[in-house]
């Protein structure tokens, strides 16, 4: 096996492939930073994306965002999609199997090499998203998904695990471009099938109400660090997210290594015919799973419901209420909370399950004098919340200002109450 490895691992090294992906790891990030420097704009749509000019570490999580959707499915098929199938294209397993090396030895060996170098790839894009963060914006604290001021002590702790703990779901689509290579020894099936299988489960994750298929889903498991980054921690979704990733890395391999293993390599080879057949089988498969994957999300335990999402909007509006007041100099004793009633609805389905149509109206309740005690002011929030508890809220600039705003030094700042980000715990 150790042979094997060593083979493989110059291999990789000398692809032109992997060498470009770590030159984009590298760089990717600085230019990323370095574009947000010099423009107003920020990813809004992404998870924390609206505090990417007020703290590095919001770079480097925008950034683990954006990687866990599509940079690692990417990963995983250019290190391991041609790991196997290239052996086919080559005819040479007969080489490799008759030079004192047994089907287990090969591999152990090529598995263990694309793991190596998947980790030292998320080790590169921890370090370099890390670096351009705190180099082009600084370490300033980031506001939690909870609404409260993280210190960045914490925030570099956080950052940390969360790219630590995205290497077991990385491993798992390594693992599916494994099963891809050697199942259909076609290296451009091998090479995409991860990617299509992270595209499939980003669909998946957007229908269906039940909590069965949705945590079964390993592409979910880049986001199940949301816990880390509220005042009242949760671990419940990122232990499930590893255990799904462990699953999917065990039945991966386990049927990518049953498969080569009764594969007959000592008779004459039997020309391959070409076209497109198998290509066309695969995606049929792969149609016909994901349309009973699609009915299945209905199934199991609610995960999302009405009632669970006010009870974490509301802390987090007060949260966020309360800093945008210290932010503009106001004194904010210590304990202060609002009166607060919310009501959450769907537009126009059941109050229950994952989507873009949620709204929150929260009605504040400011004293005031006279013979009616309160002032009842409503504030409307149109939510998307993900099946995994995570959820962005925005209100209109006439509600809440804009989404800058002065702050009692005379600075420019991210208004709090434009865009909320917030998560639960669904587990």
């Amino acid at each position: 096996m150790n042979n094997v490895f060593r083979t493989e691992r110059r291999k990789l090294t000398a692809q032109l492939s992997t060498r470009i992906l770590a030159l984009v790891i590298v760089t990717g990030p600085f230019l990323f930073a370095a574009v947000l420097k010099f423009q107003s704009g920020v990813p809004g749509d992404t998870l924390l994306g609206v505090w990417v000019h007020s703290s590095g570490f919001a770079i480097s999580l925008v950034v683990l965002s954006f990687a866990g959707q599509w940079g690692f499915p990417i990963i995983a098929g250019v290190l391991a999609g041609d790991l196997f199938s290239s052996e086919d294209r080559y005819g040479t397993w007969k080489m490799i199997l008759t030079r004192s090396q047994r089907r287990r030895d090969v591999f152990a060996g090529k598995v263990l090499a694309a793991a190596a170098f998947s980790l030292a790839l998320l080790l590169l894009a921890t370090i370099s998203s890390l670096v351009a963060g705190l180099v082009f914006t600084g370490a300033q604290p980031l506001v939690g998904l909870n609404g409260m001021l993280l210190s960045a002590g914490d925030c570099l702790l956080f950052v940390l695990i969360a790219w630590i703990v995205s290497l077991l779901p990385l491993l798992a689509f390594t693992s599916i471009a494994v099963l891809f290579s050697v199942a259909t020894r076609n290296g451009i099936l091998g090479v995409l099938g991860p990617l299509l299988v992270a595209l499939a489960m980003q669909l998946l994750a957007l229908i269906g109400k039940g909590g069965i298929v949705h945590v079964l889903l390993v592409g979910s498991a880049f986001d199940d660090w949301h816990g880390l980054l509220t005042s009242q921690r949760f671990y419940g979704p990122l232990i499930e997210g590893s255990l799904v990733s462990v699953v999917w890395i065990a039945a991966c391999l386990g049927g990518a290594w049953l498969i080569l293993r009764r594969r007959d390599f000592a008779g004459t080879p039997v020309p391959r015919r070409p076209g497109w057949a198998t290509a066309v089988r695969v995606v049929a498969v792969s149609a016909a799973v994901i349309a009973v994957l699609g009915v299945a999300t209905n199934w199991g335990p609610v995960t999302i419901t009405a009632q669970r999402l006010q009870r974490a909007f509301t802390p987090t509006f007060t949260n966020l209420t309360l800093l945008q007041q210290r932010q503009l100099g106001r004194a904010v004793p210590r304990g202060a909370k609002l009166n607060i009633l919310t009501t959450c609805q769907r537009r126009a389905a059941s109050n229950v399950g994952p989507g873009d149509d949620w709204t929150c109206t929260l009605t504040v309740l400011i004293p005031q004098a006279g013979a009616n005690p309160f002032n009842p002011t409503p504030v409307t929030y149109d939510m998307s919340v993900k099946s995994n508890g995570c959820y962005k809220a925005e209100a209109p600039p006439a509600f809440v200002g804009n989404q800058l705003m002065r702050d009692a030094h005379g600075q420019e700042v991210v208004n709090p109450l434009y865009t909320i980000y917030g998560c639960f715990d669904t587990s």
